[in-house]
C-alpha cells in the first residue's frame, strides 16, 4: 500500500506531467524538439511545485526559499534524465527499431515517467524536508 504523501505526490506529478507533455506538443510548433522539452519541463516544474507544496508536502521545516532552491536542483537532475531518455529513444533506439509513428511523443512520454522515484526521494528529503 502506498502512503498518502506518495499518492498526492503521484497525483501532483501526474497533473504536472500532463502540463509538461501538452505544452511540449505546443512548443514543438515553434521550437526544435530538445528546446521544446526544456521549455515544457519549466511549465511542468512550476505546476509541480505549486501542487506538491499544497497537497503532498504540507508540513516542512524548510523555508520557501530553500524549498524552491532544492526543488530546482532536484528537477534539474530529473530534466537531465528526461532529456537523455527522450533523445536516446527518439534519435537512436526508435529508428533502430523502425518506430517512426509518434516517435518523439512516445519517447517524451517515457522520458517524463523515468524520474518519478528519484524526484520523490529528492523532494521528500531535500525540497520539502520536515
Amino acid at each position: 500500500m502506498i502512503s498518502k504523501r506518495f499518492f498526492f505526490f503521484l497525483l501532483s506529478g501526474g497533473i504536472a506531467a500532463a502540463a509538461n507533455f501538452g505544452s511540449r506538443i505546443l512548443f514543438s510548433f515553434w521550437f526544435p524538439y530538445a528546446a521544446a522539452i526544456v521549455l515544457a519541463y519549466l511549465v511542468g516544474m512550476t505546476t509541480a511545485f505549486i501542487l506538491m507544496r499544497k497537497l503532498a508536502f504540507k508540513e516542512t521545516s524548510n523555508t520557501q526559499r530553500t524549498q524552491i532552491a532544492w526543488f530546482v536542483v532536484v528537477n534539474a537532475v530529473a530534466l537531465l534524465q528526461t532529456l537523455a531518455i527522450s533523445l536516446l529513444l527518439a534519435k537512436w533506439v526508435f529508428p533502430w527499431l523502425g518506430i517512426r509513428y509518434l516517435d518523439e511523443t512516445i519517447a517524451h512520454a517515457i522520458g517524463v515517467a523515468v524520474p518519478v522515484v528519484t524526484s520523490y526521494l529528492g523532494h521528500k528529503y531535500l525540497s520539502f524536508k520536515n
